[in-house]
């Protein structure tokens, strides 16, 4: 075989199939050549689109991207609700997301506010919410405890509640979540307003101000109305005693709302042994609350950020206490549950947090598109193929319409089939198709080749049957 000349140059080839054949083994360029990849293109590009649309589509329709501000309603300024959301605004703000805290006057205007669109997330005690209020919202789990402290004036030990009937007893402000839930306690001693008892409703400082001056005869403290101040104050107050709740345990029982906790002796004041002996308390939960609508990603967000705040060691708790999977008045949010038993999903961990958010969207709608859109993919190699043969299958029905004029011994005029054959056969050779089709192509020319000797032999007999 002669070799090309050094001066003659190699046919033209394009830069990519230079490429393909320096790098690539030569099978492999072969099955490359084998395909269109036009038609491919054409077959698959559009069902490629749409799935990428459907895709596109559902995760912004079924899973929308995590809102970038967050409104959260506390309490007052300088009370503990709204100090532990001023920390919860830094802690967000790590991850992109702004945390917008509003002041309150309580656990019953947030969940006002809650159920009126107005907050996001809120802190609300256990105990304070109507049954018919807690539509429409859930909770992230408990943050924090509540303690009941009852302090009251006289030399006579009282260990029940019951025993104050008939006292002057300040209860908190009215229209304050503590209030609500010191009338409900008290209600469970047969302790009523105006029946057996004058419940008040005076501030915290102006309580403890009367009972020390004797206007009062008790008053019941909680949350930020019981700083270790105050109480520290009323304790070494020597006409002043706390009151260790002898039925605490059935006092739980009966209202699921609290809790029993211990003081421990000499937790106030280690030195002067303040109090002298364990203190028995009640304590309702504090429930981080948010609408039902709360995204996910922020769920997880937001338990971290309380794991963060409220996590650590206390007077009245362990390390790790909170957040807890737990209250009594609204249903933990599935979201919640989820993160309680199983933590942050795998993306969370390794990623930044946009980016965990998009991936976790893009999984979530895929894994149930993925059941329609396997099916749906099988087609894809079926439009490939009757794109390429529809190419091929029209010369066959102009074959069909030549044949019938052969049968037509009266429309007959072989010239004119001749020529309409020879568009034919030249149309059959500008064909391209890939080299996985070629056979077709050839099977069809073999059919044009048949025709043709039909042809002959019909001018043949045509011709031996005219007059001489």
């Amino acid at each position: 075989m002669p070799q090309p000349s050094p001066d003659r140059p190699h046919p033209p080839l394009t830069f990519r199939r230079k490429v393909v054949r320096k790098v690539l083994p030569a099978r492999f360029h072969a099955r490359v050549e084998a395909v269109s990849w036009r038609d491919m293109a054409l077959a698959v590009g559009p069902v490629l689109l749409l799935i990428v649309g459907l895709v596109a589509g559902a995760i912004w329709w079924l899973n929308p991207a995590p809102p970038k501000i967050l409104t959260i309603s506390t309490g007052p300024e300088g009370s503990a609700f709204h100090r532990h959301a001023m920390k919860y605004r830094d802690i967000l703000a790590r991850d992109g997301i702004r945390l917008v805290v509003q002041e309150s006057e309580g656990s019953l205007e947030n969940l006002a506010r809650l159920r009126a669109g107005e907050a996001d997330i809120g802190f609300v005690i256990d105990g304070v919410s109507p049954e018919a209020e807690r539509q429409g919202l859930v909770s992230l789990g408990s943050v924090s405890h509540q303690p009941v402290f009852v302090f009251y004036r006289g030399e006579q030990v009282l260990t029940r509640l019951a025993e104050l009937e008939h006292k002057r007893i300040s209860i908190g402000r009215i229209g304050s979540g503590a209030r609500v839930l010191a009338t409900a306690m008290f209600k469970a001693h047969g302790i009523e307003q105006g029946r057996n008892a004058q419940l008040r409703g005076l501030e915290a400082g102006d309580a403890v101000d009367a009972l020390m001056a004797g206007e009062i005869d008790a008053v019941l403290l909680m949350g930020d109305s019981a700083p270790l101040e105050i109480t520290r104050k009323l304790m070494r107050a020597p006409e002043v005693k706390l009151m260790s709740f002898a039925q605490a345990d059935v006092l739980v029982r009966r209202m699921g709302a609290l809790n029993k906790l211990a003081l421990p002796m000499g937790a106030i004041d280690m030195a002067r042994n303040i109090p002298p002996a364990d203190v028995s308390l009640v304590a309702p939960n504090v429930a981080l609350v948010a609408r039902e609508s709360l995204h996910p990603a922020l769920s997880d967000l937001l338990i971290e950020a309380a794991r963060e705040v409220h996590g650590r060691r206390g007077l009245l708790q362990d390390a790790g206490a909170f957040p807890a999977a737990r209250s009594s008045d609204f249903a933990l949010s599935e979201d919640a549950a989820r993160y309680y038993q199983y933590g942050k999903g795998f993306f969370y961990r390794h990623l930044p947090f946009w980016l965990a958010s998009l991936l976790d969207r893009i999984v979530i709608v895929l894994l149930p598109l993925a059941v329609l859109l396997i099916p749906a993919l099988r087609l894809l190699p079926w439009l490939y193929r009757w794109r390429i043969q529809a190419r091929i299958y029209p010369w066959y029905g102009a074959l069909i319409s030549l044949e019938r004029g052969l049968r037509d011994e009266a429309a007959q005029d072989t010239a004119a089939l001749l020529a309409r054959l020879d568009e034919i056969e030249q149309g059959v050779n500008a064909l391209k198709v890939p080299l996985a089709f070629l056979d077709q192509i050839y099977v069809l020319r073999e059919h044009v080749a048949f025709v043709r000797s039909r042809l002959a032999s019909n001018a043949t007999q045509k011709a031996g049957t005219e007059p001489t």
